[in-house]
């Protein structure tokens, strides 16, 4: 779907979906990116950048969900995180032989900006303070999936749910109200279990009342029995 001419008009120094990393460019830096990137909007379910694929532009997610996972060798997808609006798809790879590690699948409707990879780093290496925080970013980002990874190899799979529940609704909704973007077969590729497992434990939840379902729609009635399970499980 191509974006309407008003919004591919729209310069990066007037655009209200600015990065924190690009807010501190002027005006000349972000005139640069604005003539090096080009706008689209996916669609829900569209694959797009395949993990082994070479890199030729940064991706600025400006709306929407993203999912990142690789492909395991039982080719079962490994999810790794989800990624939130004002991000940027690929980071570690500019950083790194320039090859995709990680594959992106959008889970909503999405619009990006794709800008190119050879602008992206001369700003990098031209602008400190641009260089702060794309570093700042991926390494949060890298802290905070290797933390997840640690805690869900020592904790059983009800702990392993509790934790996803939890995840989505303090980090990606910011409600105890959300309709989860992923299906029970994602979820369970994101906690490295089956599906049959997830569901299980899902319905134990519901009918001990710490959450509601239907559907994807989850509603979690009793945050602190979820966190007790996650510390524990």
């Amino acid at each position: 779907m191509i974006p309407d001419e008003d919004i591919i008009n729209i310069r990066c120094r007037d655009c209200l979906d600015k990065s924190c990393a690009t807010a501190v460019l002027d005006i000349r830096e972000m005139d640069s990116i604005f003539r090096n990137r080009y706008l689209n909007e996916v669609k829900k379910g569209t694959n797009i950048l395949n993990e082994g694929s070479p890199t030729s532009h940064i991706i600025y997610l400006r709306s929407g969900l993203v999912k990142e996972f690789i492909n395991r060798p039982d080719n079962q997808e490994q999810i790794l995180q989800i990624i939130l609006p004002h991000s940027y798809l690929g980071l570690t790879s500019i950083f790194g032989d320039k090859v995709n590690h990680y594959s992106y699948t959008a889970l909503t409707d999405l619009r990006l900006c794709y800008i190119d990879i050879d602008v992206f780093t001369t700003l990098v290496k031209d602008n400190g303070n641009f260089a702060y925080e794309i570093l700042t970013s991926v390494g949060r980002e890298s802290l905070n999936s290797f933390h997840r990874f640690i805690d869900q190899n020592h904790k059983k799979i009800y702990g392993r749910i509790a934790d996803i529940l939890i995840y989505f609704s303090k980090i990606i909704f910011l409600d105890n109200k959300f309709q989860i973007p992923l299906t029970r077969q994602e979820i369970a590729d994101m906690v490295g279990t089956s599906r049959e497992s997830t569901g299980r434990v899902l319905a134990k939840f519901q009918g001990e009342g710490i959450i509601d379902t239907h559907g994807r729609n989850i509603i979690i009635n009793d945050i602190v029995k979820l966190e007790k399970i996650s510390r524990y499980g």
